[in-house]
């Protein structure tokens, strides 16, 4: 993950778990608004065709976010929308300062008719609850194959994105954390990725006798294995070890399950199975000892590594992700469980001049072509299940981010406190010393544990 998407992510969670409890950004700008086209102000007459009553010859205009992701994705959904009814015009427009752009026009009462609200220039969304559009309605719709749309998707999908028990955003794009490893390399070897703690051990010694390491990392990066951790934490002691990081609990880091996840990194540590001078490493030049030297056989991160180390990935890797080892062979989540979040968050305003407009392409932008478009091209999947084929669009990635999507099911979970707190970059400095062999397990969980309470002091 670049600087850059790692700041769109924090910053779009934060301003989306802020609003999901209550936390006040800024004045609201529905306050302000003046006019607008109003919730179904199109015109049109609903059918099952039409399931938001889009009027015929209607103009929609979007928004979009031009990151990571680029946005002629949206404008190839835009294409199908106008195959799917005659006479429509679909403006879509990228923008890498949403809120900048985006805010006065909420103000004056014309947003567009539909957003992708992400970015480190994201607008809070406490500050435009009031003037979005409710989004039940667009899932239990029909999509462009005839098929309930609701039924297509992944679990949780909905979660991200609503507040106060109305969903308002749908986020797209879905994001797993695992563990990844070169299928090619472990073949060579005959090693098998490990499930337990116990099992990364034992093949940390099996690297070592190959004159290779278990883990590496970058400075920057220091606090993927912070996610690591939490991750199997969570398997291992289930909601409440969750409950615990999201509350800022004053006992957190002390949890059970979180100090024996812990402990198993002291030792491995401690064992020298880390590629020593990480703290001194760009992360991703420390990626790449691992992604393309094979230095190292296990790196922690989210499913946009292979797009980020494409440059630096050794032909014939075989990048798979495996979800993260567990500390019992009997946790309270099974180990397939998965942290995955959905994000680029989409967003109908109620005040555009045309919300069933907005409405129908994101229906469009669920269909099974528009999905699997941008899967394919983009190498990610999207909220529609099903849609990766066998060979992952080459990408033996993908295939694994597909096999573990469908085998968590409805076990899959996520947390937002160290970006909603920002404290990311206090943290990577006990976990730069620990994983440095510097800091001890006890002395790791008394500095984090002491960001945390920072933390919470500072939100009373």
């Amino acid at each position: 993950m670049t600087e850059t998407s790692a700041l769109n992510r924090r910053t779009f969670l934060r301003g989306a778990f802020a609003a999901a409890v209550g936390i006040p950004l800024t004045v609201t700008l529905a306050s302000c608004v003046q006019g607008g086209g109003g919730s179904g102000g199109s015109g049109g007459t609903k059918s099952a065709k039409n399931p938001f009553g889009v009027a015929a010859n209607s103009t929609t205009e979007a928004v979009i976010f031009n990151g990571g992701y680029g946005y002629d994705y949206v404008q190839y959904a835009a294409q199908q929308m106008q195959k799917q009814t005659s006479g429509l015009k679909v403006k879509v427009s990228p923008s890498t300062q949403i809120a900048q752009q985006l805010q006065p026009r909420f103000v004056a009462g014309n947003p567009p008719d539909l957003i992708d609200n992400s970015g480190a220039g994201a607008i809070g969304f406490t500050t435009i609850l009031d003037n979005l559009e409710e989004l039940d309605d667009v899932f239990e719709a029909n999509n462009y194959e005839g098929t309930k749309i609701a039924d297509t998707l992944y679990p949780n999908v909905k979660v991200p994105g609503t507040f106060d028990g109305k969903f308002k955003a749908m986020n797209y794009v879905l994001t797993i954390y695992a563990l990844w490893y070169s299928a090619s390399l472990f073949e060579e070897n005959g090693w098998t990725p490990p499930k337990t703690w116990d099992e990364a051990k034992e093949l940390g010694a099996k690297a070592k006798e190959k004159g290779k390491f278990l883990f590496v990392w970058g400075k920057e990066a220091a606090t993927y294995y912070q996610t690591l951790a939490v991750d199997s934490a969570i398997k291992e002691g289930g909601d409440e070890v969750k409950d615990g990081f999201e509350k800022l609990s004053k006992d957190c880091w002390s949890h059970p399950a979180v100090q024996s996840v812990l402990k198993a990194l002291g030792d491995i540590v401690a064992a020298g199975y880390f590629v020593p001078g990480g703290a001194g490493t760009q992360f991703t030049a420390a990626q790449a000892k691992w992604s393309n030297d094979q230095q190292a056989l296990l790196y922690p991160s989210g499913s946009w590594i292979e797009n980020e180390m494409k440059k630096a990935t050794k032909d014939g890797f075989k990048m798979t992700g495996i979800p993260e080892p567990t500390v019992t062979s009997s946790p309270k989540l099974p180990y397939e469980s998965l942290r995955s979040a959905a994000g680029e968050p989409f967003i109908v305003p109620k005040t555009g001049k045309n919300p069933a407009g907005g409405k129908e392409l994101m229906r469009a932008m669920l269909s099974k072509d528009a999905a699997t478009n941008f899967a394919k091209t983009r190498l990610a999947p999207t909220i529609v299940k099903g849609l990766i084929p066998d060979d992952g669009f080459g990408s033996t990635a993908l295939v694994s981010q597909t096999k573990m999507l469908d085998a968590a099911g409805s076990n899959t979970f996520n947390y937002q406190f160290v970006d909603l707190y920002g404290l990311n970059t206090d943290q990577l400095v006990p976990w730069n010393s620990f994983l440095s062999g510097q800091l001890d397990t006890a002395g790791l969980t008394s500095a984090l544990q002491a960001i945390t309470d920072k933390a919470a002091a500072d939100k009373k």
